[in-house]
């Protein structure tokens, strides 16, 4: 009896508990090329508060409609197995706008595909002056810093369990905590003002049963032991322009995380075809071995890089992404 081949949202799950799927998953944080692939972006200018507040309640019904209609378009089309559910009324759940548009996404796909949307409720790397006032902070207040931090955390798992309960079906958690150099705190002071907050929001996350992806670019490896200690379902991006290789990542834990992405951004924007093919290759050839693994950059598809890089990487996903040894 031929085998049933599984949804993309079964292949997500599945990775996501370190599983083997059929097929190794797909998806993006965002995806920034839609102008490029399909002719418009995926929220429409109409969506601008100058523009939606002319709107009549039977126009705006017709717009989420339509947007909803090309979002499915867009995302069953690249075939992510995650939908990054950016949309007007985002993080406000009990919105109508959020409501109707969950609504019309289950309507087109039902369970096949998952959405996902941030969650993140930690520090994230300082902005300019910021981190001069976060350094003295740190040296001055740091209790202050962590009853901050505290209601950080407090804040982004009610907020989460709401979105959850309104159609949310995965977690990004998006503070980026790295630079190509590496953490901008030290592993010391990482464990004391992020690693107790994170792991508040994955283990809170974990109960309500919404998987966890862990996102942050830069050089994760002084820190990456915390990153998984912490129990998000993934870590993401593995950037290897700053040194992160998926081989020597899935050696170390890939039996405790699963991992997404590591494919070179940099190279899609200025290598040759053949290094974006190479890296490709290499992320599906170390990244899906055993299972536990996701296909995607190492950051976003994102505006300026060339359409035809990320069409080709589609192609080598595509060619590469079955799992002999999968056994239904």
């Amino acid at each position: 009896m031929p085998k049933r081949p599984m949804t993309p949202s079964e292949r997500a799950l599945t990775a996501l508990n370190l599983g083997m799927p059929d097929e190794v998953p797909t998806f993006e944080l965002e995806f920034q090329l839609a102008p490029e692939f399909f002719g418009r972006e995926i929220i429409p200018p109409d969506f601008a508060p100058e523009n939606y507040s002319k709107l009549s309640l039977l126009e705006k019904e017709r717009l989420i409609d339509e947007t909803a209609d090309f979002f499915v378009k867009v995302y069953t089309e690249l075939d992510y197995a995650i939908m990054p559910a950016y949309f007007p009324g985002w993080g406000h759940p009990e919105s109508f706008e959020w409501k109707t548009f969950v609504k019309r996404i289950r309507e087109r796909v039902g369970n096949t595909r998952l959405l996902g949307g941030h969650g993140d409720g930690t520090f994230s790397i300082p902005d300019g002056n910021q981190m001069y006032d976060f350094a003295y902070r740190i040296a001055d207040d740091p209790e202050g810093l962590k009853a901050e931090a505290q209601r950080m955390a407090e804040r982004a798992i009610e907020m989460n369990k709401r979105n959850h309960e309104a159609g949310l079906d995965v977690l990004f958690l998006c503070s980026d905590y790295c630079y190509n150099s590496g953490p901008f705190l030290s592993p010391e002071m990482f464990r004391e003002f992020i690693t107790p907050y994170l792991y508040q929001i994955c283990e809170a996350a974990r109960r309500d049963g919404i998987p966890t992806i862990k996102h942050t670019d830069g050089n994760i490896m002084p820190i990456l032991d915390q990153l998984v200690e912490c129990k998000p379902n993934a870590i993401h991006s593995l950037d290897p322009m700053a040194g992160v290789d998926i081989r020597e990542v899935k050696k170390l834990v890939g039996n405790k995380v699963c991992l997404c992405g590591n494919v070179n951004c940099a190279l899609m924007q200025t290598g040759t075809d053949e290094e974006v093919i190479a890296s490709a290759e290499y992320c599906l050839k170390y990244g899906k071995e055993g299972g536990g693994y996701i296909f995607c950059t190492s950051n976003v598809p994102f505006r300026g890089m060339p359409p035809e890089r990320y069409k080709l990487i589609l192609d080598i996903w595509k060619k590469h992404r079955k799992y002999e040894e999968y056994d239904g």
